[in-house]
């Protein structure tokens, strides 16, 4: 269960190790976290010393929030003294030097994060098994990938996308497409090899056999467990988001009840542009696997691809 975990950043009492077990562990990129954008110009040109000085040099200024920071923010607020029930670290492709302005960046906006990983341009994803991280977010589409194959919930942000609505600041809004992100991509790969009425047809058939689960039923689980061991003063509020419409909804929502976990909205869009509905809902984050659905999200909300499904074989 997420509960009271122990907390520090040394050895606990009685000289027993400090565990994250039992907390919510959200692993994030710098850039996920913060707008590095005019930063990453740098070091995606290469110059790897020219942006640690620039980094350096921008010690004392404040980093600019990222796309990921609203539900960072609002998944530690679900934290109260002595109960620590999520935890967020930072796992970074930065220098060490620049994870400076990082953890300044973070101290300046009250985020309480103690713990990060900077590998100066090496692939950061084989640290999330040993913190063993519910979600991984970053901005590298192959350490997503990597994560994704390793078992863990991620996704690419997006960082130019819309940033969170501010009316919900006691709400943790969070949109997840169906089919190969909570499901499988079982019903998926019909619709691409037969089209939609093959796939209506197989759905209907299968109304009453649940789905498997899709890389992020991991992640919906263990929100809800924060749900239910949370807090007054922080909810949980989920939608599921899809494309499909009737008669393949039920499905849907036969799975999710097999699974005995709950969403609060459910939108069947049979095939329309998800970004308005979206906007509508205002979550602080929206997880798809087709990048069309991505990009129409993305001017209206901040969001990331799930690199995962036949459609990103």
């Amino acid at each position: 269960m997420l509960g009271a975990a122990r907390r520090g950043g040394g050895l606990g009492e009685a000289g027993v190790g400090v565990t994250l077990e039992g907390r919510l562990v959200v692993a994030i990129s710098s850039r996920a976290l913060f707008d590095f954008e005019v930063e990453n110009q740098l070091f995606e040109q290469g110059d790897d010393r020219a942006y640690m000085q620039l980094q350096l040099d921008r010690l004392d200024q404040p980093a600019k929030p990222g796309v990921a920071f609203s539900l960072v923010r609002k998944l530690l607020a679900f934290n109260e003294p002595g109960t620590q029930r999520v935890e967020v670290v930072i796992l970074s492709r930065n220098d060490p030097v620049s994870g400076m302005r990082v953890f300044r960046s973070a101290q300046h906006y009250g985020l309480p994060i103690q713990r990060g990983s900077f590998t100066r341009g090496a692939p950061p994803w084989c640290y999330l098994r040993p913190l063993n991280a519910n979600l991984f977010l970053s901005a590298h589409l192959s350490d997503v990938r990597a994560a994704l194959d390793a078992g863990v919930p991620a996704a690419q942000v997006y960082p130019l996308s819309a940033r969170a609505s501010e009316e919900h600041p006691n709400e943790v809004r969070i949109a997840f497409d169906g089919d190969a992100v909570l499901f499988s991509d079982e019903a998926e790969r019909v619709f691409q090899a037969e089209g939609l009425s093959a796939f209506q047809q197989h759905e209907k058939d299968k109304a009453a056999q649940p789905l498997s689960a899709g890389p992020f039923k991991p992640l919906l689980a263990a929100l809800q467990r924060l749900q239910r061991d949370g807090t007054p003063a922080m909810r949980l509020r989920t939608a599921l988001v899809t494309a499909r419409s009737a008669p393949a909804h039920e499905r849907a929502i036969r799975t999710l009840m097999d699974w005995n976990i709950e969403v609060d909205e459910a939108m069947f869009l049979g095939g329309l542009p998800k970004g308005e509905f979206l906007r509508e809902f205002e979550p602080d984050f929206f997880f798809d696997d087709q990048t069309g659905h991505i990009e129409s999200a993305a001017q209206h909300v901040p969001a990331g691809h799930v690199a995962s499904g036949v459609r990103n074989a």
